[in-house]
């Protein structure tokens, strides 16, 4: 297994080529720019994302906001599981880094230094899918933005040279299915859960945001003279 992919002339090393050659013409500036978005801007991009879709889910009616906060709380929880599950897996393919493997590919921003573990699947491909399809099962439109972050993220390890495209692929696939798979189960075990904390007068605010009386305008108008004559 440890041979996955690890030399000669196919579709993978060739992509991998293709797109971290780019950074050979591109200016120190956008490399460092690559390097940090793909360790750290995306991926706190994709908790702002989470944390703005739970923002509109609270305005929902109490039954279907407790349903997306279920949802969006089994985000980054199957992130965490799939993180997991790639631990023994990467140990059984036990495949080499590609700067380790191949000549002349450019590792930026320090992320490929020797003894930074296999290749496959990335870590932060699996954890950006995992949290962008979470979201999109709750807010189809911001799940697609999410979506588009995890594919930058993926398309930002390729470019630093530290993963080939496969690894992403297979990130993407893994954090994928570990949120639709374990959906069902996750859902029956949270909902009984998020509805006692919707229930309660301290944390309920947290599954839904409390309504906001206002008075209308004809009735501020009519307070006056019911003053007026209770006197």
């Amino acid at each position: 297994m440890a041979g996955l992919t690890t030399g000669g002339p196919n579709v993978d090393v060739s992509l991998l080529y293709g797109i971290n050659s780019l950074s050979r013409h591109a200016p120190g500036w956008f490399d460092r720019a690559v390097a940090f978005a793909g360790s750290y801007g995306l991926p706190l991009a994709m908790v702002l994302l989470v944390l703005w879709c739970w923002r509109g889910a609270r305005r929902q009616d109490e039954a279907a906001a407790a349903e997306s906060f279920a949802a969006l709380v089994w985000a980054p929880l199957a992130a965490a599981v799939a993180l997991l599950v790639n631990v023994p897996l990467r140990g059984f393919v036990a495949r080499p880094r590609p700067f380790l493997q191949h000549d002349g590919l450019e590792v930026l921003g320090g992320a490929g230094a020797p003894g930074s573990g296999f290749s496959f699947v990335s870590d932060h491909a699996t954890l950006g899918m995992a949290l962008a399809v979470g979201v999109f099962l709750v807010n189809r439109r911001l799940g697609l933005v999410g979506i588009g972050l995890a594919l930058a993220e993926g398309l930002c390890r390729v470019y630093l040279g530290v993963h080939y495209p496969t690894d992403v692929i297979g990130g993407f696939a893994l954090g994928t299915a570990v949120v639709l798979l374990l959906a069902p189960l996750a859902m029956a075990a949270l909902a009984p859960v998020v509805r006692a904390v919707a229930r309660s007068p301290r944390f309920g605010v947290l599954v839904r945001a409390r309504e906001r009386v206002v008075a209308r305008p004809v009735e501020l108008a009519q307070r006056p003279a019911e003053s007026d004559l209770a006197a």
